[in-house]
């Protein structure tokens, strides 16, 4: 496992942006993904996007995709999150994780073992 903490997450209104961070703070391994979820209140955690820590396979959720980008700096330990055109309804807690058993177009937050604390992100309408 690794140990990861997220960073970025703030309030912006409607059609604005935000780039999330997520620093991988002891090792990473060739072999992982990487990938971002979210959880709002009342509602199941959602898988939005993942990308290999060596190589560029990139994965996005329909929710997301054309509007948030996923990518890495292995020399910085860090993946981002790129995010545009945001909508209130992107509002929730989100959280980087790593796996090393995910499988491509799975969404399955159990397929991850490593999880940051999380960094709220609040669009206003």
């Amino acid at each position: 496992q690794v140990q990861l903490v997220e960073s970025g997450g703030g309030l912006v209104q409607a059609g604005g942006s935000l780039k999330l961070s997520c620093a991988a703070s002891t090792r990473t391994f060739s072999s992982y993904t990487m990938a971002w979820f979210r959880q709002a209140p009342g509602m199941e955690r959602e898988f939005l996007s993942g990308i290999k820590w060596s190589g560029s396979d990139t994965y996005y959720a329909n929710s997301v995709k054309g509007r948030f980008t996923i990518s890495r700096d292995t020399a910085k330990n860090t993946v981002y999150l790129q995010m545009n055109s945001l909508k209130p309804e992107d509002t929730a807690v989100y959280y980087c994780a790593a796996s090393t058993v995910w499988r491509y177009g799975s969404t399955r937050a159990t397929d991850f073992s490593s999880w940051g604390q999380g960094t709220q992100v609040t669009v206003s309408s």
